[in-house]
């Protein structure tokens, strides 16, 4: 009888979530979703990640039985970039929250499932100053504080040219600490303009359009955000952390 009357908590993955999408709906986008289960073609190949490309590598990749139908986990979300673009058309903005998978050790920072935001915008005249905007937009309320971005130059195969990008760090405001390692800076997701190729296997005309493309660990603003030092505390199902929130 003691616990009827005690309400349910949400999990801070799905605060989270919502708190990215609302940001996001604000600023004009849409939000997606696409299958967890994915194909080869979707998964590589339509991101300019073809069977002998090298950068297959990058990712540790579940694949499922039978072989022959070529079929895995997805290890990223941006498999949804080329349905969306087939579905829509351009112009378009749209984020995709959703769990992704990798074949790796599980430690403080890494799990072999985790949540991760992708996000798109295609336009005529769509540039990198367009991300570096929006970004900064976003992670400002997000984190309810003035930040500022900068971008390193980076290579993933379905965006050229493609960056890294970090923010002022959240907690000493630039000034070094423990969380950024004393640089002032917090890296926070990979990026870049959306690949020619991506854009045609999207089913829309590189040479009108352009667009970014951009994705961010769910878990790891999760963390930044809550105080949270271990990404496994996310997913034990321990409910001293979920009755936090």
């Amino acid at each position: 009888m003691e616990n009827e009357n005690k309400k349910g908590h949400l999990h801070p993955i799905t605060l989270i979530v919502n708190d990215m999408a609302a940001i996001f709906r604000k600023m004009g986008f849409s939000v997606a979703d696409g299958p967890e289960i994915e194909t080869e073609y979707y998964n590589f190949d339509a991101l300019n990640i073809p069977e002998w490309h090298p950068a297959r590598d990058m990712w540790d990749t579940f694949w499922l039985k039978p072989l022959k139908d070529r079929r895995l986990l997805r290890t990223h979300t941006s498999p949804v970039q080329i349905r969306y673009m087939k579905e829509h058309g351009a112009p378009l903005r749209v984020i995709v929250p959703g769990k992704v998978y990798r074949h790796e050790a599980t430690d403080a920072t890494h799990e072999a499932q985790f949540y991760q935001l992708e996000g798109l915008m295609v336009d005529e005249n769509c540039s990198l100053a367009h991300f570096k905007g929006v970004l900064e937009q976003f992670f400002s309320e997000f984190f309810n504080t003035k930040v500022s971005m900068r971008l390193r130059p980076s290579y993933f195969p379905f965006v050229e040219p493609g960056v890294e990008a970090d923010i002022t760090c959240i907690k000493c405001d630039g000034k070094g600490c423990a969380i950024c390692k004393q640089t002032g800076w917090i890296e926070l997701m990979g990026a870049g303009m959306v690949h020619p190729k991506v854009l045609e296997w999207g089913g829309v005309d590189s040479k009108k359009y352009k667009g970014f493309a951009f994705g961010m660990g769910i878990d790891r603003l999760a963390m930044l955000k809550y105080g949270i030092d271990d990404v496994r505390l996310l997913y034990n199902g321990d409910l001293r952390l979920v009755n936090q929130f």
